[in-house]
């Protein structure tokens, strides 16, 4: 069926849904990986976001259980330039459309994506609107413009989760005990701002036993736990607009070995006492180029942020070790003090390249070393 496309700016474009039909407004976006579109879509860091992939095929190897990297789906609406409902891979279940059908969310070709990626780099980033039912341009374009935006919006409680688990065997174990903790060197709390399975399968490959806590868990809840490191996770929207979390971290800081990824990066800056701003049209892909300035090493990281720390607002002991070659912007830094490190790309690979795993041992080296 025919869907069309109202951004804020006045454009209109038009595409067709293969999905079931409906409207979704949020912040649109681009994402420059050529595939790994599951892990995008199962990705918390969208929520809220209107996601355009600029490789023009996408769908051909279906998807499967193993590639979640989250209990469900978080853009609203999933846009490309031509949809594959044919996929051809023997890992594959089900077809694109069908697992986007099971989550409600909107699957959108025809568009010009090469277009719409012009217009988001030239312009920015900006609220849309897409719809099955309404065909009216000013309509749309008026809806788009009334849609409040991610600015100063809490996203991280719309994805954080409730409880308490541990993560053990591919699986979720309710509760604040640490799961096989005498099997593992090492315990870590984890905040969920949005977190992604393979940052666990990761923390846990290395030896650590981990408990996933909600966003609003305090810093008292945290120590009580008696952790040899805390972990920040990625997660969704403006870290400005997180309330409460901002203050637990500062408390923290100091007291255990910490390691912040993506919006947990912006949030250990904004601890320190930094201030964050938002990119013109964000990073967001797999194929980011960073140097680690401490090593002299570039590597290439996938990436899916907003948002960034503002190098120039840290204060004196708090130290930049990564930046972006593409436009210099911040992507690492460490305290001075205290056992404290983080970095705005994913090191998780999941989708990507697997160069900055090595950031992980930098975590358990950081803990063995408090120990």
């Amino acid at each position: 069926m025919k869907a069309m496309i109202g951004l804020e700016d006045g454009t209109v474009l038009t595409g067709r849904c293969f999905t079931d039909g409906g409207e979704a407004v949020g912040e649109i976006v681009f994402n420059t990986s050529m595939s790994g579109y599951q892990e995008v879509l199962t990705d918390p860091s969208y929520t809220g976001q209107l996601v355009t992939m600029t490789y023009p095929l996408i769908g051909n190897y279906g998807v499967n259980d193993e590639d979640m990297e989250s209990a469900g789906v978080h853009p609203r609406a999933f846009l490309m330039r031509e949809y594959q409902d044919m996929p051809s891979n023997y890992r594959s279940t089900a077809t694109l459309a069908d697992f986007l059908q099971k989550y409600g969310i909107l699957g959108i070709e025809g568009v010009d994506t090469r277009m719409l990626t012009r217009i988001i780099r030239n312009s920015g980033v900006m609220k849309a609107i897409i719809s099955t039912e309404d065909h009216d341009p000013e309509s749309l374009i008026r809806r788009a413009k009334e849609w409040p935006g991610l600015v100063g919006r809490d996203m991280v409680a719309r994805v954080s989760c409730q409880t308490p688990y541990g993560w053990q065997d591919e699986q979720l174990v309710p509760g604040t005990v640490f799961p096989a903790a005498e099997e593992k060197k090492y315990k870590v709390v984890a905040f969920d701002f949005g977190i992604k399975y393979n940052q666990l399968r990761l923390l846990t490959a290395r030896g650590c036993s981990v408990v996933v806590v909600p966003a609003t868990t305090t810093a008292a809840e945290v120590l009580a736990l008696e952790p040899d490191g805390v972990f920040l996770s990625n997660g969704p929207g403006d870290p400005a607009g997180v309330e409460g979390v901002i203050e637990n971290i500062r408390e923290i800081l100091g007291k255990k070995p910490i390691f912040g990824i993506c919006l947990g990066h912006q949030m250990l800056g904004l601890a320190y006492g930094g201030s964050t701003y938002k990119l013109k049209f964000g990073h967001r892909g797999t194929n980011q180029p960073v140097k680690d300035l401490t090593t002299g090493r570039v590597e290439i990281s996938s990436q899916n942020h907003g948002f960034c720390v503002d190098p120039d607002s840290l204060p004196a002991e708090v130290e930049v070790t990564h930046i972006n070659l593409n436009d210099g912007s911040l992507e690492g830094m460490r305290h001075t003090k205290y056992p404290a490190f983080s970095v705005q790309y994913h090191p998780e690979h999941a989708p990507g390249p697997h160069d900055a795993e090595y950031l992980f041992d930098r975590f358990t080296d950081l803990m063995a070393q408090q120990s």
